[in-house]
């Protein structure tokens, strides 16, 4: 294997399709970890999602126990806290397939992930010890205090207050917390403070039974109404100070590097979620008769059903070539002799410019999904009876989870150039190359012969088009570029979509060299369908950016860069899609 690619550096550096991991090289034991998750969610969440949603009492614990009983919560826990200690790509895996289950999947993916990995990763060793090992059973749930009703996305701004008490005993937390998932049954809290006037958070394991802890009804929600989300309110609650969590004023950093890997798990559960809409649209579409035909053989519903397993494809591939390269990062630090929860941290915010990409592209695409399957349903799919009313309202809230997607497409760009500051990436010499063959000749050289060669060059078209728009914003607006939120956007949007169709594209070339190209005809298609799309993308996005910054003869001559970098060749997309989609009618479900 060739020197591990960097986070952020697959804008700048070509990756081999032998270097990343791909969805069908899942193992044995793996595949049977997920067979464990659907059938889990067929006997015990699927039957029950209406009484979910009533948040009957008790009935959310009563899942989640039986999820521990089965592992499912301990998935990536060392086995010395009574785990299993999987992979990270197979705690993707779990996080994937439970993301079909509507409520259950947040309050699940809420204890495994916020509620849990703050502990695990930032406790020492009497915290680990005392906490993670029942938060692995189930036998304790879990719940994440961040949020304020004066601090949602300036998470640091937080109000809440820690003081010590006259003997130095216990601190005392005094504040209010709002959107708390699993607020209404957890035990255990996570809670975000300032010790007296501290300028950054500090973060605490907070049990229930220490008191002072009062809550609100639950929120009555848009959707995930089976989520328990309460307003908890703490009144000179009692924390001893051995639960001070890290060090102090070490909060913000972990709300931010646990919201990593939030996020891509985010990613990961939009997957399994949208391929279960797939399931019950391409099936709806088979047995739906009308002017005497099954509406599946019609092309406007063939294009949805392509189009919708097409950016579902897409993202698998990214998100699992984002999870081997975390894994493979932790194997490399903990060889070298780091510890191995700091090993984890580092790994994950190796990646976060991915994990960021990964939440936004995950919960836009089954925003896509679910209201294409809505389309797909007709009048049925406005029905409460029918099973797009849920999959429709749970959606949504995951383009605000995780930070709002605004604030991650930000994030993406932010997170680039400060790399580049400090040294950690070289953005500039292949941006200023980039900026020297504007003014050379266009190359109109053929494409060879090789596997997807027109495909790889597009690829790096785009890629020379987001380091020419970018090295220009920089020098062009300096200082004040991270005030142009709009022209952020418009770069992120960039780099999101180079990030997707290149993890699509390796996966189709690793798959083809497996399995040939015979077997591989509809990844190829999809591959191709969303390579298009992407470059259209990033045209639009592109003209958009220069248009808001550069002026003159120097706007005129990036705009053509950008028609040379985004130009492609003829390519059928509706026979594409027709072939796409059917193979998905034909299976009578998504089948890649």
């Amino acid at each position: 294997m060739s020197k591990a690619i960097k986070g952020g550096e697959f804008i700048i550096r070509e990756t081999s399709c032998d270097d990343i991991f791909i969805p069908e090289e899942f193992d044995e034991e793996q595949l049977m970890i997920k067979k464990t998750c659907e059938d889990f969610l067929e006997s015990e969440v699927f039957p029950n999602l209406d009484r979910i949603d009533k948040l009957e009492a008790g009935l959310m614990p009563h899942l989640m126990d039986k999820a521990g009983e089965l592992g499912l919560l301990a998935v990536s826990i060392p086995e010395e806290y009574s785990g299993f200690g999987k992979n990270f790509n197979t705690s993707m895996l779990v996080a994937d397939v439970i993301g079909a289950g509507h409520s259950f999947a947040v309050a699940l993916s809420a204890h495994t992930g916020i509620g849990t990995l703050p502990i695990l990763y930032y406790g020492n060793e009497s915290q680990k010890a005392k906490y993670v090992p029942k938060l692995g059973t189930g036998e304790w749930k879990a719940s994440y205090c961040l949020t304020e009703p004066n601090s949602g996305s300036d998470a640091n701004s937080g109000n809440t207050k820690a003081k010590l008490n006259a003997k130095g005993t216990h601190y005392l937390i005094t504040g209010q917390k709002m959107w708390i998932t699993n607020g209404g049954f957890a035990d255990i809290f996570i809670v975000f403070a300032k010790i007296d006037n501290d300028k950054n958070l500090s973060a605490f394991i907070v049990e229930k039974d220490f008191g002072g802890i009062t809550m609100n009804p639950e929120e009555h929600k848009m959707g995930i109404k089976g989520s328990s989300t309460r307003q908890v309110f703490f009144n000179d609650c009692p924390v001893p100070v051995e639960n001070l969590l890290s060090e102090r004023e070490n909060g913000f950093k972990i709300a931010v590097n646990i919201l990593n890997i939030g996020r891509i798990k985010l990613g990961a559960a939009a997957i399994g979620s949208s391929r279960k809409v797939l399931d019950q649209a391409i099936n709806y579409a088979n047995e739906r008769i009308q002017f005497g035909l099954p509406i599946s053989k019609f092309g406007a519903i063939r294009y949805k059903l392509a189009e919708m397993a097409t950016r579902n494809f897409a993202l698998e591939s990214a998100a699992y070539r984002a999870g081997q390269n975390i894994e493979d990062a932790y194997e490399a630090l903990v060889a070298k002799g780091m510890d191995s929860s700091k090993a984890k941290l580092k790994s994950t915010e190796e990646y976060a410019v991915e994990c960021a990409i990964l939440k936004v592209w995950g919960s836009e695409m089954l925003d896509y999904v679910v209201d294409e399957g809505v389309q797909v349903y007709g009048g049925m799919g406005y029905s409460a009876e029918a099973p797009m009313d849920r999959a429709y309202r749970d959606s949504r809230i995951n383009r605000i989870f995780e930070g709002t997607n605004e604030i991650n497409r930000m994030l993406i760009v932010d997170m680039l150039l400060k790399r580049a500051l400090k040294g950690e990436l070289d953005l500039m010499t292949p941006a200023q190359a980039v900026a020297g063959e504007l003014m050379s000749i266009p190359d109109f050289g053929e494409d060879d012969d090789a596997l997807f060669s027109t495909e790889k060059k597009a690829l790096k078209n785009l890629k020379k088009a987001g380091l020419m728009i970018a090295g220009s914003a920089v020098q062009k607006l300096m200082m004040t570029l991270s005030k142009e939120q709009e022209i952020l956007m418009n770069i992120a949007d960039i780099i999101g979509y180079v990030y997707v169709a290149e993890s699509t594209l390796l996966r189709v070339e690793k798959l083809v060299k497996q399995r040939g190209e015979d077997v591989c005809q509809g990844q190829i298609e999809m591959m191709r369908i969303y390579l298009h799309g992407a470059i259209d993308q990033v045209a639009l996005a592109g003209k958009e950016a220069l248009n808001s910054f550069a002026e003159g003869d120097e706007l005129s001559m990036m705009l053509v860069g950008l028609r040379r970098f985004t130009k492609t060749g003829p390519f059928n997309i509706k026979n594409a899609r027709q072939r796409v989609a059917k193979q998905l009618i034909d299976a009578n479900k998504y089948c890649f």
